[in-house]
């Protein structure tokens, strides 16, 4: 703590002794349409070859010398602003940019600035415009911003129908997805065909793979920070869709003109409409379908004061033929206070809430009826500093802390059961400071400190081996009430530091390495190939270990052509600490005893990531390729312990090659096509290598772990999208999307499940082969049409 504190007066004493001679520019600037505020925009002093960019809210602050300047306001997909400023003293500006309208030929696509990727000491990082999202094969029409990102380079998932998300030979639970600064737990829908996320109702989404800012801790691989539209704040508008899966609606305007909106977003699916017109019983008795809720407040107190209130709330509702049913769903609250202490230290306050549930059971009049219910909540505070001490020089830092609540099964009806609650805190303070050190580097340098509280009341069973619990080496259990601590974990290990840095060759390239450690001390038990809905968390504690990993990347930045295209590769290496894995076997549905079903592990990822992006003129798009391993490890004294005898195995994520081209060609004004075309390798799986009888039973034999591979994975999509043109006169408008998903009808093998077979007629059970079975979730074109309209 002393550490962190001597580093931030350090850093807001250096260069002071100049500031008495500068004067302060800085505003916000926002959408000159609907009052929001825009993140990312280059506010440049083209002169000096100096300028800053806004912050997540908006906001910008240069310190200058006195004088005349001309000042360039740049922001991709908007048209440039130029305007001269006499700075003889503190100057405040609010900024508006108007949309850019250009001819089919200067079409450009992207939400940053042209040079972001070289100037930029930030690498390993993904950002999506949504209207780009919006324009790209979907799955029965439904923009997903999660399947968009993983077309990205190192970025990936297990198949269709998966839950979450890998990141560069990261596990799923290693991600954190903040909507509004909450975090989600399960960011699918309908078992992770489509994702939670209304495409209509998010204004910005960044995903960091790597060199990620102290101000992000949790998880180990990645952050997803999703950003909700503000509102409107000049008029009433609205916009929507009706497709083959589901409608959305969203409504958004000013509740005091220039000084306050909402916004409101639904969407929900009805494939359980129409199911129920089928005249077979074992189908029109089920019900399948999700719907979600998005909503946001904002109100601008003052010129140094803005409130945001957000909220999420969704559900997936699955029922079997009134037999047996599940839900599952993901709430949020966020309430943020901006607040300007003065022109150079800006600062957010934030509340937050966050609920991820399920239940499962059987219908209450049946005679042995249940319900499994789980949930994790917690409750988040954090506030935040920007301290711009001059266009060259930013610090940042701030404090938060997580009290986390988890209830991992409950179960009611003809019996009932209950895993006692968990309960823990997670306090961390952290700083960062980006530097530029002459006309060529770049520096950012930070230091995150984190630490956690494994809490009661609980009951806590003590082993004979503390470091391996087995179920037969258990000695008795003690007690702790509520609110005391059962574990901590406070020592240096919680330190994690950030450094990344950049060298520019050029105005058109340079070269970038960074560095990071990070530490997540909550994990998902799940033993399937992708999580699911009934999977549930739990804490580091006595017997699960916080995870970290470190991890150091390089890359090589280039724009050619006048912005016209950008490559980019990186390299990256991963060392993984303390994750988890299980024995074979293991039983993981409400087991009270689940610390003795977990194997402590090591593991390792390594790759390459090529990035060659068009972004200017009717046909843009990119193209990505991605070679990667990830290995992991589990040893132990005791062979039976061991996976795979100790050596090294691939993860059930592994796969070497993974390569996305993604295209979209401007036809006319009102037509654009779009192609979407995907290839991987297959991912592992662990084959039978022998079996054995047992009482007439053909029992199979595992050895060796994720030995085999499934075959690999590729598939074609299509769009058309038709956008008449624009009426002045009229606000109402609308649009037609067309698209083919899995065009040339690809079987995907989606996973390789083994059974038994007789050998031949007659034959005994002791008398069987084992045959595999390739189950693919589409094996067949799917056409989608959406109308999408505006008002």
């Amino acid at each position: 703590m002393r550490f962190l504190l001597n580093l931030l007066f350090l850093g807001l004493s250096f260069q002071a002794f100049s500031q008495n001679l500068l004067h302060t520019y800085s505003g916000y600037v926002r959408d000159a349409k609907t009052g929001e505020e825009l993140i990312g925009v280059n506010v440049v002093i083209p002169s000096l070859g100096e300028g800053a960019s806004t912050n997540l809210y908006g906001y910008y602050s240069l310190s200058l010398k006195p004088g005349i300047y001309e000042v360039s306001i740049q922001y991709i997909g908007y048209q440039t602003k130029t305007m001269k400023i006499d700075l003889n003293k503190d100057l405040k500006m609010n900024i508006e940019l108007s949309e850019n309208t250009t001819e089919l030929d200067e079409v450009i696509v992207t939400a940053e600035k042209l040079d972001q990727n070289v100037s930029s000491v930030e690498m390993s990082v993904a950002q999506l415009d949504i209207k780009d999202v919006k324009k790209m094969p979907a799955l029965l029409g439904e923009v997903d911003i999660i399947r968009s990102l993983t077309l990205l380079p190192g970025i990936s998932t297990i198949g269709e129908a998966s839950n979450g998300f890998n990141v560069r030979g990261g596990n799923t639970d290693q991600n954190l997805i903040l909507l509004d600064e909450a975090p989600v737990y399960n960011s699918s829908h309908l078992f992770g065909f489509f994702s939670i996320f209304n495409a209509d109702a998010v204004k910005d989404v960044k995903l960091y793979k790597g060199g990620i800012p102290s101000r992000y801790g949790g998880r180990l691989s990645s952050v997803v920070d999703v950003r909700q539209k503000d509102g409107n704040n000049k008029e009433f508008s609205g916009t929507g869709g009706i497709g083959l899966l589901s409608s959305r609606l969203l409504l958004e305007g000013p509740i005091q003109k220039d000084k306050s909106a909402f916004m409101i977003a639904a969407r929900r699916s009805y494939a359980d409409l129409f199911l129920a017109l089928s005249s077979d019983p074992t189908i029109n008795q089920n019900t399948l379908y999700f719907y979600d809720l998005n909503a946001k407040l904002n109100y601008i107190l003052s010129d140094k004061d803005r409130l945001y209130l957000s909220g999420y709330f969704g559900r997936d509702v699955f029922e079997l033929d009134d037999l047996f049913g599940f839900d599952w769903g993901n709430a949020t609250a966020s309430l943020r206070w901006n607040h300007l202490f003065s022109d150079k230290l800006f600062s957010n306050f934030t509340l937050v809430f966050s609920d991820y549930t399920y239940s499962l059971g059987t219908p209450e009049d049946d005679e042995f009826n249940f319900r499994l219910k789980s949930t994790i909540q917690d409750y988040h505070f954090k506030n935040q500093y920007n301290y711009y001490i001059s266009s060259k020089n930013e610090i940042e830092f701030g404090i938060e802390g997580i009290y986390y609540r988890m209830k991992p099964g409950e179960i009611t009806g003809s019996f009932e059961l209950q895993l006692q609650d968990e309960f823990a805190l997670e306090p961390s303070v952290y700083f960062s400071q980006e530097l530029e050190l002459g006309t060529r580097w770049t520096v950012q340098y930070g230091l995150r400190y984190s630490s956690f509280y494994n809490l009661g009341a609980q009951k806590v069973r003590n082993y004979a081996k503390p470091d391996l619990p087995q179920l037969n080496e258990l000695i008795d259990s003690e007690e702790y009430s509520s609110g005391q601590i059962i574990e901590a974990y406070n020592g240096l290990e919680g330190l994690e530091p950030r450094l990344s840095a950049n060298y520019r060759i050029s105005d058109e390239q340079s070269i970038k390495a960074s560095y990071n450690r990070t530490r997540q001390y909550i994990h998902l038990i799940s033993n399937t190939s992708t999580p699911t809905p009934v999977d549930l968390y739990r804490p580091a504690g006595r017997y699960i270990q916080p995870a970290t990993v470190n991890q150091v990347a390089a890359g090589y930045f280039q724009n050619f052509a006048e912005n016209r295209y950008e490559v980019s590769i990186e390299g990256y290496y991963k060392d993984f600490k303390n994750i988890v894995d299980y024995r074979n076997g293991a039983n993981l549905i409400f087991n009270e005893t689940i610390e003795t079903e977990i194997l402590p592990g090591i593991g390792r990822s390594f790759g390459l990531e090529f990035y060659l992006r068009k972004r200017k003129g009717r046909l843009s798009g990119w193209l990505s390729y991605t070679l990667s391993k990830t290995e992991l490890r589990v040893e132990n004294d005791d062979p039976l312990l061991a996976i795979n005898a100790g050596d090294w195995y691939p993860a059930n994520y592994d796969k070497r090659h993974d390569i996305s081209l993604v295209l979209n060609y401007q036809l006319t004004k009102k037509w654009d096509l779009g192609m979407n075309f995907t290839y991987q390798s297959g991912r592992p799986i662990t084959p039978p290598e022998g079996r054995f009888n047992f009482e007439d039973y053909s029992v199979p034999v595992y050895r060796s772990r994720n030995s085999l591979r499934i075959p690999d994975y590729h598939r074609l999509d299509l769009s058309a999208n038709y956008t008449p043109e624009k009426d002045p006169n009229k606000k109402f408008y609308s649009s037609w999307s067309l698209g083919f998903y899995n065009v040339y009808a690809r079987r995907n093998a989606y996973s390789i499940f083994f059974q038994q077979t007789p050998q031949a007629q007659g034959a005994t059970t002791s008398s069987f082969d084992t045959q595999a079975v390739q189950l693919a979730i589409f094996g067949t074109i799917i056409p989608s049409v959406t109308w999408n309209f505006n008002f």
